[in-house]
């Protein structure tokens, strides 16, 4: 079965840091992409970042780019995504995905497995 579990989210001030953690099991880690994404009250949920199996490639969405990175550790089945510079619009549950295709990085449809999530809020 496989399991997805997200740490380290909670309340930051607005300028701060938070550095969110995903733990894998039950699936072979470095097949899979891994994706975040987020859901702020109200909100269809969206893309945030992704990592490709071995780390080759990252991508992410415009408004965190140069504020937010994405690593992957194969070794110990995990990913992060470092935040930096919160905005309160960042204010949002956070979750992390894996998915076996090639295919539609950004898409939440194309994503297999779905973590429970993480609060982030940032206070302005």
């Amino acid at each position: 079965q496989v399991q997805l579990v997200e740490s380290g989210g909670g309340l930051v001030q607005a300028g701060g840091s938070l550095r969110l953690s995903c733990a894998a099991s039950g699936l072979t880690f470095s097949s899979v992409t891994m994706g975040w994404f987020r859901q702020a009250p109200g909100k269809e949920r969206e893309f945030v970042a992704a990592i490709t199996r071995y780390g080759n490639s990252k991508y992410y969405i415009d408004s965190v780019k140069g504020q937010f990175t994405i690593s992957r550790d194969n070794a110990k089945n995990a990913v992060y995504l470092q935040m930096n510079s919160l905005k309160h619009e960042d204010t949002a549950v956070y979750y992390c995905a894996a998915k076996n295709s090639v295919l539609g990085t950004r898409s939440v449809g194309s994503y297999d497995y779905w973590g429970q999530g993480t609060q982030v809020t940032v206070s302005s």
